[in-house]
């Protein structure tokens, strides 16, 4: 169990079945084994050609940089992945050569564990790498450290995203309109106003945000904050995770809802990752639609 204070003040106490705390207490229900719900639910480990790289998009690959996160959140479909699995200071070069080898790349993602574990100097020796490479053009992070951890937007890490040559793009993870408070607000502007970026991804969660007001405040919050909906995802079916599940047609009916409620670019779009897939797979409604319409 791993929870920040920034996030710990933000759950107020004596309310087991708070959206926030539900995200982080460890529950018995963990413990229970349900059919296709396994320890790589992605299959990412067949996709690695050297460790934490993962490349099984065209014209991108992630890096998994650490499996470090500030926050262990209990539905994380990378939650037994092991430390031998990024791409560590040892194996740096090799990523590297891969890297250049394939002049079809443009888009390099940085993911974890969350990238923003590494420490401002570390990261940033590894984005001057990745931006000697000539045709690479988008950087993108995925991190919840902005929501989490707000205070790890220092100066430091303003100054190396707003100097990198390659277009910067931060996918934050926040599933409740009541994660993005005054600090988190503010350590998001600080990044858009250097030119990021910035974009959402949510999952779905039982208990959470499985219900239209709190999916429409989420989005109202995250617009206020300067941050695009993106995706909500489906939960991915990780071993330890299966009390979060929401069904699938519940989530077309949860989007068809919202989308009667939100414009269409407050919408994020609803989505599930096969493995296999070229892609996220959108998520359509029962005559053949998108969910949100």
């Amino acid at each position: 169990m791993r929870v920040p204070a920034a996030y710990l003040e933000r759950i107020p106490p004596g309310r087991p079945d708070d959206p926030l705390l539900r995200q982080v207490l460890p529950s018995a229900a963990e413990l229970e084994a349900l059919p296709g719900f396994g320890p790589d639910p992605l299959q990412e480990r067949e996709c690695m050609p050297a460790p934490g790289l993962i490349h099984k998009y065209a014209g991108r690959v992630l890096l998994m940089l650490t499996t470090a996160c500030p926050i262990h959140c209990r539905y994380c479909f990378r939650r037994h992945f092991s430390s031998t699995e990024t791409a560590s200071q040892r194996h740096w070069p090799e990523v590297l050569d891969y890297l250049r080898a394939r002049p079809q790349l443009r888009e390099v993602i940085l993911s974890g564990g969350d990238p923003l574990a590494l420490g401002d100097r570390r990261l940033a020796h590894r984005i001057t790498d990745l931006a000697g490479i000539r045709h690479l053009h988008i950087l993108r992070l995925h991190s919840r450290a902005p929501v989490v951890t707000p205070e790890r937007v220092t100066p430091a890490l303003l100054h190396t995203l707003e100097t990198c040559p390659l277009q910067t793009v931060l996918v934050i993870h926040a599933n409740h309109a009541r994660e993005l408070d005054g600090p988190a607000r503010r350590a998001l502007a600080q990044l858009a106003r250097r030119g990021v970026r910035l974009f959402n991804q949510t999952v779905l969660l039982r208990g959470v945000n499985d219900d239209v007001p709190a999916l429409a405040d989420l989005s109202h919050a995250l617009f206020d904050s300067g941050v695009q909906p993106y995706y909500l995802h489906l939960l991915d079916p990780v071993a330890g995770a299966g009390h979060f599940h929401v069904p699938e047609d519940e989530a077309v009916r949860l989007m068809q809802d919202l989308g009667a409620l939100l414009p269409g670019y407050l919408l994020p779009r609803l989505v599930r990752e096969i493995p296999g897939q070229p892609g996220k797979t959108p998520v359509h409604g029962p005559m053949g639609g998108p969910a949100h319409g």
